[in-house]
């Protein structure tokens, strides 16, 4: 290229540029759609041009196309690309929901070296009794699919008890990151954590759990930057 020589994107070019501004600021305008949770997987598929028919109109084109870029994400987010009605989140916010998976080699001595003394920066950890964590019981809508061909991601029945444990003295140490994080992230950082397991809010905060806890942590919403 000469110097002081301008290049100029082609048409195509921009209009794909312009097409893909308009599409993200409809993003944030789409009352239903959870902007925390969806915002960069839907920015990745529409950057691809994978979501970019509409059902509504007929054209269903590009709909497993789309609904493989967003893989996990699409029952949550398919709303913020035209894919599906609008979600209601009023009747269930975010944070009533959940995804937990049992971690396949959790390093006990790791967390718990890890969550003593001063908190890591950008984590909080919390200690509460096992009898708090066994009171809740849960309603969980939704489980990540794992990578083994035996998946490890449970639902609690209604009537579970664990008459096995002391709850009166154990206690049960959770970890909560303070940002937003993807449910892939929130495994990986429990992993690299030595925990036993990860509770994933709808709203992406990330709880990881300890090797004391007999369940699966606490139901609330602790990530200081991540509450809504």
């Amino acid at each position: 290229m000469r110097p002081g020589q301008l290049i100029l994107p082609t048409a195509a070019a921009a209009a794909t540029t312009a097409g893909l501004l308009f599409l993200l600021s409809g993003l944030t305008l789409t009352s239903g759609c959870n902007k925390a949770l969806c915002a960069s997987d839907v920015s990745k598929c529409l950057i691809q041009e994978l979501c970019q028919c509409r059902p509504s109109d007929g054209n269903c084109s590009c709909c497993k196309e789309c609904m493989l870029c967003l893989g996990n994400l699409w029952e949550e987010c398919c709303d913020c690309v035209g894919m599906c009605n609008p979600k209601n989140y009023s009747d269930t916010p975010a944070t009533s929901k959940s995804t937990v998976e049992e971690l396949h080699r959790p390093i006990p001595s790791l967390f718990r070296a890890l969550t003593e003394g001063d908190a890591p920066i950008n984590m909080m950890v919390v200690t509460f009794p096992i009898a708090e964590e066994l009171s809740h019981h849960e309603n969980l809508v939704s489980f990540l699919e794992s990578l083994d061909t035996h998946p490890q991601n449970v639902s609690l029945p209604s009537n579970s008890i664990h008459a096995s444990y002391d709850t009166q003295e154990n206690m049960c140490t959770v970890v909560y990151f303070d940002d937003c994080v993807s449910i892939r992230q929130c495994k990986l950082y429990c992993e690299s954590m030595g925990g036993s397991k990860y509770r994933w809010f709808h709203n992406a905060c990330c709880q990881c759990i300890g090797p004391e806890c007999v369940d699966y942590g606490s139901k609330a919403v602790k990530c200081m930057n991540c509450l809504f």
